[in-house]
């Protein structure tokens, strides 16, 4: 294919985001057998009634350089076991079945909703707001997604 062709049949993607808020969870770094190590966490957003909260878990892959900062800021606070909620943006959700390897459920099947966690728009931590970096700006002034 020639450059001009190139350039004229840019690539197209579906995009699917979910945003909401719920729970920082389970902040750690993956380090796969094969492939890049990668910051990871899981994200229980709240659903429904404010008298009856339902909650959905996401497994999330953090991406790009925003969203790891603020995961790395807000990563202690994980680990102390403090009630830390965010505002989110998570991309390419898909499920995925999996094995419990523990426990009592082990050996039975399980489902877990993968995603990329693209951006933390707020977060409080036990219901103190906490002040996030802000968003890199390119040469024009735009704000550069995360």
């Amino acid at each position: 294919m020639s450059e001009q062709s190139q350039a004229t049949n840019p690539s197209s993607f579906f995009d699917l985001h979910v945003e909401g808020v719920g729970y920082l969870n389970r902040v750690r770094t993956v380090r796969p057998k094969k492939g890049q190590e990668f910051l990871a966490c899981s994200v229980s957003a709240m659903r429904g009634s404010t008298e009856d909260i339902a909650y959905t878990k996401f497994d999330c892959k953090v991406s790009g350089a925003e969203a790891r900062k603020v995961i790395k800021l807000l990563e202690p606070s994980v680990t102390a076991d403090k009630a830390v909620i965010v505002g989110f943006r998570i991309g390419d959700v898909y499920p995925e079945l999996f094995t419990f390897e523990k426990g009592e459920k082990r050996g039975q099947t399980g489902m877990t909703i993968k995603g990329r966690l693209l951006r933390i728009k707020f977060a409080k931590v036990n219901g103190v707001a906490v002040e996030l970096p802000l968003p890199e700006r390119s040469m024009s002034g735009e704000v550069r997604p995360a």
